[in-house]
């Protein structure tokens, strides 16, 4: 499939994957939802019409008529499957099929019985008692947002914001501004930290993962909000955090802070994500106008270093850790060797998706000047 040139890169991109995921691929999980939302966007913003039969078909086999999702497993109480719900509101507004809302329904449903730390805040997964992982904020955070925002649940939304600005406080480090990875309550877990429950590094794209959940929360939270501020606030601090430890070639690395350690690349993910923050906090009117500098070189360093288009047209994407996690079996112990030797995978959607949203909003940038 030869892509026309003229398209906007995030169309193109979106294009390139529906040429190789097709109906029958997908499974329930976070980066496939991830991708399939961040293409329907893009179709939205740029009026293209292919794109919506291609998602809607990729979801049609999994969604039955009572809502039941194939694939889905409920009762491992895993944050990581809520966000695959994401793609569903658009699907029911532009199809009207209540199947969908029946969906959304049931991922609500693990949500309401989703065991929490004490200080409120949801387990990452049943399998990590007591641990908040800053990937679960993004996870549950934005669907859970417009699903309290589409039912007037005003507590339900209070309960989204609070769990963000409780990670933030617990997870902060106070001499670099940049959250840890992950929090252990119990302290039972190798990798925490004895006093202070914390992981022993930063890594990018669970940063980024949350900075995207600041964002696309507020999306949903009314300008009268009483702790619409708080959010704000958090993301005005954690941009000048974020963007000290940018490198020269305008991506971050794998673990931000440990640049000149061997092992450490240059990581496309966390570059998307944090290109995404910073152009979407300025289109928002949250963050200065400065910081669409260090978005157009994130994105401008992930298309020269990372970028490439096949002899069909089709676009590639490099440089993508394709997992980072703690404990499990064989236990993953959270130190810089364990951050650098997991295996990279090109194309893999935990980066091809927020890639996508970053071009988006540059593409939104470009249009509105």
């Amino acid at each position: 499939m030869t892509q026309n040139s003229a398209m906007p890169l995030s169309l193109a991109i979106a294009k390139s994957v529906e040429s190789y995921y097709r109906p029958g691929m997908m499974l329930w999980h976070y980066e496939h939802g991830l991708v399939l939302y961040a293409s329907l966007k893009s179709a939205a913003f740029h009026k293209d019409e292919s794109v919506y039969p291609w998602v809607y078909s990729m979801y049609d086999r999994l969604i039955a008529e009572d809502g039941t999702i194939a694939t889905y497993r409920e009762g491992e109480f895993n944050l990581d499957q809520i966000n695959a719900g994401r793609a569903l509101f658009p699907l029911y507004d532009k199809s009207g099929e209540e199947r969908f809302i029946k969906a959304c329904d049931k991922l609500r449903g693990q949500l309401v019985r989703q065991p929490r730390t004490k200080s409120g805040v949801y387990w990452h997964k049943e399998i990590y008692p007591w641990q908040i992982w800053l990937d679960g904020l993004y996870m549950q955070g934005p669907f859970n947002a417009e699903y309290a925002m589409r039912h007037n649940d005003g507590d339900e939304l209070d309960d989204v914001i609070n769990q963000l600005i409780i990670t933030y406080n617990t997870l902060r480090d106070g001499r670099t501004g940049l959250l840890y990875h992950a929090y252990d309550e119990s302290r039972g877990q190798r990798w925490s930290d004895i006093n202070t429950g914390l992981s022993p590094h930063f890594w990018s794209r669970s940063i980024g993962w949350f900075c995207m959940a600041l964002l696309d929360v507020l999306d949903y939270t009314p300008a009268g909000n009483r702790r619409r501020g708080e959010l704000e606030d958090i993301i005005r601090k954690l941009a000048p955090s974020v963007a000290a430890f940018q490198s020269e070639s305008g991506m971050w690395y794998q673990v931000p802070d440990c640049q000149d350690s061997v092992g450490n690349y240059l990581e496309t993910s966390g570059s998307a994500m944090f290109a995404y923050f910073y152009y979407k906090g300025v289109r928002t009117g949250i963050l200065d106008g400065k910081y669409i500098e260090n978005a157009r070189r994130a994105v401008d360093g992930i298309k020269r270093i990372y970028l490439t288009r096949d002899e069909n047209g089709i676009y590639h994407l490099d440089g993508i850790c394709s997992v980072a996690g703690l404990g499990g079996n064989p236990y993953r112990d959270g130190s810089l060797k364990y951050y650098f030797l997991e295996p990279r995978k090109r194309d893999d959607f935990k980066g091809v998706g927020p890639f996508i949203l970053a071009l988006l909003e540059s593409e939104m940038a470009e249009s509105s000047t």
